[in-house]
């Protein structure tokens, strides 16, 4: 699948979400909260959750709110889902998504400087990253708590140009949520979609240099973006 927008010959840097991009681990997080919700008796419905997706914390725990209604039981609810992401995962880290370790691996071959844009609070992407082994390939981690909006405003990856001393606009970001994709097209990057738990919106999508199946077909794209093959 790829999207209308045309990409310059080669970018010099690449910016990367984290959740459902680089690790799966969007759906075990919606899967607790789901069930969460059902044991609460609260109709958080899918469709709810899904607009989660891409957003900080502070800006999904103002949708949770609204939902459960009342914080004491939002926080006893969040308490619960993250004992149930406890005893399921434990210390393990989440599975990292197809093509995902062998595009770090090539890009860091070729010296294209990479950073992580994540909505995840800083110490948590740290923490899931280096569980799953890809936190050496990062020369920049950003999170959604330092910055004063989240996704889909631009600051996260403002960010992560300006801490990576690169030009947006030779900067690829690599992202799953149309949140996410907007929030980097907004702060001029080129952006590649690799969506997980949503579908492409043609809102995004025709704003996007790709919307791939995996990041294996971004490895397949290599020379025509960063100017050198992925073997």
């Amino acid at each position: 699948m790829v999207g209308t927008a045309a990409a310059p010959a080669t970018y010099r840097a690449a910016v990367f979400d984290m959740d459902g991009l680089l690790l799966d681990s969007e759906r075990p997080v919606r899967d607790a909260w789901m069930q969460t919700a059902a044991e609460f008796g609260v109709p958080l419905t899918p469709a709810a959750y899904l607009d989660l997706i891409g957003r900080n914390h502070h800006d999904s725990a103002l949708r949770l709110r609204a939902i459960f209604g009342d914080d004491a039981l939002l926080a006893d609810a969040n308490r619960r889902a993250s004992a149930l992401l406890a005893e399921r995962f434990g210390d393990k880290p989440f599975n990292v998504k197809p093509g995902a370790r062998r595009l770090l691996a090539c890009l860091q071959a070729a010296r294209i400087p990479c950073a992580v844009a994540s909505s995840t609070h800083h110490a948590e992407v740290g923490r899931r990253l280096t569980r799953a082994g890809l936190l050496d390939f990062f020369a920049v981690v950003c999170g959604g708590d330092e910055v004063a909006r989240g996704k889909p405003e631009p600051d996260i990856y403002l960010l992560a140009v300006e801490r990576l001393d690169a030009h947006a606009a030779t900067t690829l970001a690599f992202e799953d949520s149309g949140h996410g994709a907007l929030a980097a097209i907004a702060a001029g990057l080129g952006v590649v979609v690799v969506p997980d738990l949503k579908a492409p919106e043609p809102t995004w999508q025709v704003r996007s240099v790709a919307v791939l199946d995996s990041l294996d077909a971004a490895c397949a794209r290599s020379t025509e973006w960063f100017g050198f093959a992925c073997s």
